[in-house]
């Protein structure tokens, strides 16, 4: 069955149908009011035709069918007719049936009809109708116009609810029709159940559109681009030249040095513009734009309220609405199009080392997406240098490993110094040289380097906005989106379907309370009088005169404010159970006889924590994520840019509440809270909070950020995006498969392009895209100074992730919707905010969780050589293990081979032979006087300095500047001199009216001419003064 195919069984009656089917888009015979409703019912069925007139002369018949009505053709017409290919001329599906007018828009419905009718003729044509050659098709009314008759079975009754939304589309259409758009319907697809309505905007109608969106046309007006010139040209044109071979092989993709002065399209200026080619002027993506403005401006009326494409979708009329892809991307004999040359240069993972043709990208898929690939290309290109200097600070930290005297003396064994059990009863006592590996890899991390390297981040950060920022402004030049403030309010302001749903069942309570109190109020004449008057007044529909308010808002208010509270504490709750079982399970594994289990408690516990942690992330990822959006969704936003920034708030918070909250455990809680031997604190009153290594907690908050980080980079961002698609694909292959196994393959390569987008997942929007990056920006930024290789994970999985998003958009989602944005939005003011917030958190992490400042306070006040030697046992306190409570200490007290009398724990505290034994000592004071002391510096340091890049680098390119002012000087010099010539013309045309009034006064009628002493003509005062 190919596109043309019709049901003989749905033939329309022979009679002249009836007005309403004569006034739709399809019938047959003449409409009643006479020749000039004829003519008009012709230009409708001529818009809604599936062939034109001189092209409808092919024949392609059903023989079965043909021997069911008792006519078979001879042999050499059906030869003649099987010859021909009839989706060949309509390059399957991109155009119309007369291969002319493109295809610009599909709306997609679902309906009823009978088994049988997919074996039926694919298109049958009449010579001798009324208005000349029609296929059989134009003939068929669409569904619900007009009533067919059955010839073979009885068509199935269609139920209310189809017939409503039958009914509504047949209205909408019908608007569709009046604003201007051509319609063409497709029933017969290899998609059971599945219709299919083309839309086509003809020359006019763009041009309408065009202007009352203020869409910028580039004019026939052009100018050079400022050039650099003497150093820095030479540097550019050496850099082109080493970037050669990773420029991308797309056109246009180079600098250019002429570009077209742009200016927003006018009907009455039509002649600035290079209209020489009239079917590229506007491209694809700008003709599906225009439609999709038109369709969402269109309504449908029916049931008292007003309804657009986006309510019509949201309540089932129409399955889907999309625009269509140029065409295949892979394939022989493929036509070359725009998508397939993205694919090639963009989607591949072999192409992983070019550069991104973004213009390409926009011209396809329009700024909005566009700004993203841009926006994750620069992110990605700044990662390069903070990926070099995190390598250098942990290739520091191994070349010094072997020179850090604090581990060296943790590892001494000759130290012979025995700590405190780590959990009461089953643990015993321990030597310290036992943790000798965890002390001496802390240091990879935990070194002087780290404090640079977070200085340097935190600067990288501030240099990585405002270098977006001039990347952004160079796009909105190049783009033409300078001047964009003016749209962008025209296309916030658009109400969403389920806030016209609400308002409208508002309205409707409204309205019938309204009419209780008037059944209970007696009317006289007067009172009637008045209520028809208000009748007769309300021109405006009932729908704009109601809003939400707060009050209608405030229980999904009150729900979202309940519902994050619980999900947050649901959070706390989950990394509360992991803590116990990290207790539980140290305790457990204590008491294993085997040596080399008990050597490796520490490893083995917070590897698998992690991996716990790691598990639960991922799943509450995805739940917040719905959650989010129901939240959302039951807040009832008027504007798609109002949804989208709740939606994004709602998302960010749940989904960093939950990725860091494990993190901010062990890098600012874990080992604060611990208490002292003999007084330890407890959760529940059973389990013994945990305590950090002797070399502190730094080295398991590198492992906590490094799974957390590596893992969902691995699972959530690349196995989860490529493998769900993947199977999704696989179920629909399924399907189809099952729906018509004997025809699959044949069915398969013939099958139209709009049914194959239609198979494609719908676009869901970028949120999802930038979360992950957010996320992941959090992880490089927050914690840099506990995993310098933050960066190059980052980078090595961006790599991968700009060509698994290029080619997620290219092959596997429907042609998206493009939407002109001029920046990244929110998320701009998110990373800003992850920006300061990472400096605040790296300061308190150096200060508190890492060594730095214990080591500079000993090395200044405590060292007696200048030097770190007896760091370790200053920070060590002594604790007598006859003070232990009644059922804490160790069962095995004889487990190293001798009786210990003292043991050592981390803490500054006074010792057991001190009055005030076991009391914060003054160290611990001074301590924590440096570290709140360099907390303060290191912030309002490092806060000023990336303040003042940002005030140092300006967020406007000088350049762009420049070519900015200039195009605006170029564009009233052009109006000034299109004024100049206008003015030329009209004292040229006066001129010439002056001379032949004066021409019968010379020579035919000297007395009609005026006395020389009187006052000269009007002409000649006009010219007079003008001159």
């Amino acid at each position: 069955m190919q596109e043309g195919d019709i049901s003989l069984e749905g033939l329309p009656p022979r009679e002249a149908p009836t007005a309403e089917a004569a006034g739709a888009v399809d019938g047959e015979g003449a409409p009643p009011g006479g020749p000039q409703a004829q003519a008009a019912t012709m230009r409708v069925n001529e818009k809604y035709s599936t062939l034109p007139a001189e092209d409808r002369s092919v024949h392609i018949i059903n023989i079965c069918a043909i021997e069911d009505i008792g006519y078979l053709p001879s042999e050499g017409t059906l030869l003649n007719s099987l010859s021909v290919d009839p989706d060949a001329k309509c390059r399957y599906g991109l155009y119309f049936r007369d291969g002319r007018r493109k295809v610009d828009y599909i709306l997609v419905y679902h309906h009823k009809r009978p088994s049988g009718s997919r074996t039926l003729a694919r298109r049958v044509q009449h010579s001798d109708t009324p208005f000349g050659a029609r296929s059989l098709k134009q003939d068929h009314p669409l569904p619900g116009k007009g009533a067919p008759l059955d010839v073979g079975a009885a068509e199935p009754p269609m139920d209310y609810h189809e017939d409503d939304k039958r009914l509504r589309r047949e209205e909408y259409e019908g608007n569709l029709l009046e604003a201007g758009l051509e319609l063409e319907r497709d029933e017969d697809t290899k998609i059971h159940g599945v219709g299919f309505v083309k839309i086509h905007a003809p020359w006019n109608v763009l041009c309408r559109e065009a202007e009352f969106l203020k869409l910028k046309m580039p004019t026939k007006k052009m100018y050079h681009i400022n050039e650099t010139r003497g150093l820095l040209k030479k540097i550019n044109s050496v850099l082109q030249k080493i970037t050669d071979p990773i420029q991308p092989k797309v056109a246009d993709h180079r600098p250019q040095t002429m570009k077209r002065l742009s200016y927003p399209f006018s009907r009455e200026k039509q002649h600035l513009f290079d209209l020489s080619d009239k079917d590229s002027f506007f491209d694809s993506k700008t003709r599906s734009t225009i439609v999709y403005e038109i369709l969402k401006r269109t309504t449908c009326t029916k049931a008292k309220y007003s309804m657009g494409i986006t309510s019509l979708l949201a309540n089932g009329v129409y399955a889907a609405a999309y625009p269509l892809h140029d065409g295949d991307y892979e394939g022989e004999n493929v036509e070359f199009n725009d998508r397939k040359l993205l694919y090639e240069e963009w989607a591949r993972y072999g192409v992983f080392y070019k550069y991104q043709p973004i213009d390409l990208v926009r011209k396809y898929f329009g700024e909005k997406i566009s700004l993203y690939f841009a926006w994750l290309g620069v992110y990605t290109q700044m990662l390069i240098p903070a990926s070099v200097v995190g390598i250098i600070v942990f290739l520091y930290g191994c070349a010094t490993m072997d020179e850090n005297i604090p581990s060296m003396e943790m590892c001494d064994q000759r130290y012979n110094i025995t700590m405190c059990p780590l959990c009461d009863k089953t643990c015993s006592y321990w030597k310290m040289s036992s943790a000798c590996a965890t002390a001496r890899a802390s240091h990879l991390f935990d070194n002087p380097a780290t404090v640079f390297f977070s200085v340097f981040m935190a600067l990288w950060a501030a240099t990585f906005m405002e270098h977006w920022k001039r990347k952004q402004m160079r796009l909105n030049y190049r783009w033409d989106l300078t001047g964009f403030e003016e749209e962008e309010e025209a296309v916030k302001d658009h109400p969403r379907a389920e806030y016209e749903a609400r308002v409208l069942e508002k309205s409707l309570k409204k309205e019938s309370k309204n009419k209780e109190k008037r059944r209970h109020i007696p009317e006289d004449s007067a009172n009637k009088w008045k209520q028809r008057v208000k009748t007769a007044m309300a021109g405006v529909k009932l729908t704009d005169k109601v809003k939400l308010t707060w009050r209608d808002r405030f229980p999904a208010y009150l729900t979202n404010m309940v519902s994050i509270i619980f999900m947050i504490a649901v959070t706390f709750a989950i990394v509360l159970g992991v803590i116990i079982y990290r207790i539980s399970m140290a305790a457990a594994l204590a008491m294993n006889s085997s040596p080399s289990v008990r050597s490796n408690i520490r490893v083995t516990v917070t590897a698998t924590a992690v991996i716990i942690n790691l598990v639960v992330i991922i799943l509450l990822d995805e739940v917040y994520g719905c959650i989010a959006r129901w939240l959302t969704k039951i807040e009832v936003p008027k504007t798609e840019k109002s949804f989208e920034e709740r939606l994004i708030f709602k998302a960010f918070l749940l989904k960093f509440v939950n990725s860091y909250t494990p993190i901010f455990y062990v890098a600012f809680f874990k080992g604060r809270f611990v208490g002292r031997p003999g007084d330890y604190v407890y959760i529940f009153h059973y389990f013994r909070m945990e305590e950090c290594a002797p070399g502190g907690c730094l080295m398991e908050l590198c492992i906590q950020l490094s799974i957390i980080m590596l893992g969902k980079q691995l699972i959530q961002n690349n196995l989860f995006e490529i493998g769900i698609p993947k199977m999704k694909k696989f179920i629909r292959y399924l399907r189809l498969k099952r729906q018509s196994p004997a025809h699959h393959e044949e069915s398969v390569k013939r099958r139209q392009r709009y049914e194959v987008d239609y198979n494609l997942e719908p676009f869901a929007g970028l949120t999802p895209e930038y979360m992950e990056m957010i996320i992941q920006f959090g992880f490089v930024t927050l914690f840099v100074a506990s995993f310098p290789l933050a960066p190059l994970f980052a980078l090595l999985n961006n790599i991968i992730e700009i060509r698994l998003d290029a080619k997620k958009f290219v092959t596997e989602l429907r042609r998206p919707v493009v939407v002109r944005a001029k920046d990244i939005g929110i998320w701009y003011n998110i990373l800003r905010g992850i920006g300061k917030l990472a400096v605040i958190i790296n300061a308190f992490v150096i200060s508190f969780t890492s060594d730095f400042i214990p080591r500079l306070v000993y090395l200044y006040m405590y060292s007696k050589d200048g030097t770190m030697h007896g760091f370790v046992n200053h920070t060590l306190s002594s604790f007598n293990v006859s003070d232990f409570q009644n059922g804490t200490a160790p069962n095995d007290p004889l487990d190293l081979g001798y009786e210990v009398q003292i043991c050592r724990y981390k803490d500054y505290r006074e010792p057991p032979w001190s009055e005030n034994k076991y009391d914060i000592s003054k160290d611990f004071w001074a301590v924590l006087a440096a570290r709140l002391a360099f907390v303060i510096v290191f912030q309002n340091l490092v806060m000023f300095m990336s303040d003042f890049v940002d005030w140092v680098i300006p967020d406007i390119p000088k350049d762009i500047s420049q070519q900015i002012h200039k195009e605006k000087v170029l564009m009233v010099e052009l109006f000034m001199r299109e004024e100049q010539d206008k003015q030329q013309l009209l004292d040229t045309w006066m001129e010439k009216e002056r001379q032949k009034d004066e021409a019968p006064c010379n020579h035919h009628n000297p007395k009609a001419c005026p006395d020389s002493l009187g006052s000269p003509a009007p002409s000649q005062a006009y010219h007079g003064g003008v001159l």
